[in-house]
């Protein structure tokens, strides 16, 4: 049981998000809920405030009535619930939740204590409302994604539960848990905000995390394979560049080398003895996709770090609007719902795991070329040539996969669209931003897993597996148990799944 305050940190994300743990609220936590809900209820008299005596967006407008203040709150909710397309992933929901939940925590909704408790039931019990992925501007954050949330909690709609789809209602009744109560702004409050967005976009960072740390191991694995010399992780050499990414992943790189026999010293190949051959048999470098790993994948070690500041900050934050202030006695009217912080940030997130991508795709193409490569057969193929294909037309799914990644990788923050007669005219498409971060994530895991394919191939032909790093030797020993050395064509696409997966979980 995790008990958390409203400062939450990554680690509490991935404990609590991919992990289940269940969550407790820390009572002290509770008096800030309660300044905030009592503050509104006083203040509220006799003032004219959004979303409580206006209506929503161009609709603040016209003023609505003390007796139509419940009312208005369940048809923000109802009308909002308008989402198309696929359902998104539990994951995706389970973070929203929390971030939505953490957002109340910091005192600043106005909301009822009710709320908290019926949203850490919902965690707990692992009750997902079913939310269609389309639907959301990114601003006033994620509305309609957010409001096919809030209709669950009021009993309505359809949630996702131990693996099956269920009305609302029937799953609230299996635990008695009482729907959520309208008391004066919890309709708008759970409605607005970048919750939707930034659970999304923790999910994607954890993936991405995954996905480097796979990149470095895969591309030592390459230099192990091609006998390439170490100093392109050297310490003076990455030192000369003073990116904290590039120092990262050279220091990686390093630390992984040293239990390997396959790397060369070039002080002890090239820069020793007289050699007067005019023609060079080995490379004196290797090519850009095996040596300039570090400063490849150094931007996207900093850019991942920089996305989970955004995000851990984005999830700390009171994202409403208006923002009900007990400790200044004032509410304050503005756009914290915005998410152009969380949908610039997953635009540079999918730019960076594309280059991780293309740099996969690239080492792929170099095992795959027998005639760049000049120690492998094509396609690193076991068999006979011209009968047997080895890994030929998996370079087809790897190369179509990238290029999508390529396409998709053009930005959603500069995509605004003004809608909602003009009151929201510029906006920051967070959401679609995130989900296709997500789907640009998926694809990396395929990439990278025929590339692990095509390794364990490759060193199976050369014979030089004792001779690998501890790391990669052990990496290479467990996907083996999943893939077997082939030498007869076989189909590989259950192969392909099995190895994403592993990448995922391990």
């Amino acid at each position: 049981m995790l008990i958390i305050n409203g400062d939450i940190s990554f680690n509490d994300v991935k404990s609590i998000v991919v992990d289940g743990e269940k969550i407790e609220i820390d009572d002290s936590i509770y008096n800030n809920i309660d300044n905030s809900f009592n503050f509104l209820e006083s203040f509220r008299k006799n003032k004219i405030i959004y979303g409580i005596t206006t209506g929503f967006g161009p609709m603040a407008q016209y003023r609505v009535n003390d007796e139509y203040l419940y009312q208005l709150q369940y048809n923000i909710i109802r009308s909002h619930s308008t989402g198309a397309g696929d359902k998104l992933p539990d994951i995706y929901v389970r973070a929203a939740m929390l971030s939505r939940l953490n957002a109340f925590l910091r005192g600043y909704s106005g909301v009822h204590r009710e709320l908290i408790d019926l949203m850490v039931n919902f965690l707990n019990l692992e009750i997902y409302p079913v939310i269609p992925a389309h639907g959301g501007v990114g601003a006033s954050g994620d509305l309609v994604q957010m409001a096919h949330l809030a209709l669950a909690l009021i009993g309505e709609g359809k949630v996702s539960h131990k693996g099956d789809i269920r009305d609302a209602t029937e799953v609230l009744n299996v635990y008695n848990l009482k729907p959520l109560t309208m008391h004066i702004r919890e309709g708008l409050a759970l409605a607005n905000g970048t919750s939707m967005m930034t659970g999304i976009g923790l999910v994607n960072l954890y993936y991405s995390k995954k996905l480097l740390k796979w990149s470095i191991l895969s591309s030592l694995m390459m230099n192990e394979i091609t006998g390439s010399y170490d100093d392109f992780a050297s310490e003076r050499l990455n030192g000369a560049k003073p990116h904290n990414g590039q120092q990262y992943i050279a220091q990686e790189l390093r630390r992984l080398i040293t239990s390997s026999k396959r790397l060369k010293k070039r002080e002890s190949e090239l820069y020793s003895g007289e050699n007067h051959s005019p023609v060079f048999d080995e490379k004196v470098q290797s090519f850009y996709s095996i040596r300039c790993i570090p400063q490849i994948l150094g931007p996207i070690s900093d850019e991942i770090d920089n996305a989970e500041k955004v995000l851990i900050n984005e999830l700390n934050s009171a994202n409403d609007n208006p923002i009900v202030d007990f400790r200044a006695g004032n509410i304050f009217h503005g756009g914290n719902f915005h998410g152009d912080y969380v949908s610039f940030e997953m635009d540079k997130l999918k730019i960076a795991i594309t280059k991780l991508t293309m740099l996969a795709e690239r080492q792929l193409n170099y095992l795959y070329h027998d005639k760049i490569n000049g120690i492998l057969p094509p396609f690193v193929n076991l068999g006979v040539l011209g009968l047997n294909y080895g890994m030929q037309a998996a370079q087809f799914t790897a190369t179509s996969t990238t290029a999508e990644c390529q396409t998709l990788s053009n930005p959603m923050y500069v995509h605004s669209i003004p809608n909602n007669n003009d009151n929201q005219d510029i906006v920051s498409m967070g959401t679609n931003s995130a989900l296709i971060a997500s789907k640009i994530i998926a694809n990396s895991f395929e990439v990278l897993s025929i590339l692990f394919i095509s390794i364990l191939q490759a060193v199976d032909y050369l014979k030089i597996q004792e001779d690998l790093s501890q790391n990669s030797r052990s990496v290479y020993n467990e996907m083996r148990n999943l893939c077997p050395i082939f030498v007869e064509d076989t189909p590989k696409y259950e192969e392909i799944a099995s190895i994403v997966n592993y990448l995922k979980d391990n």
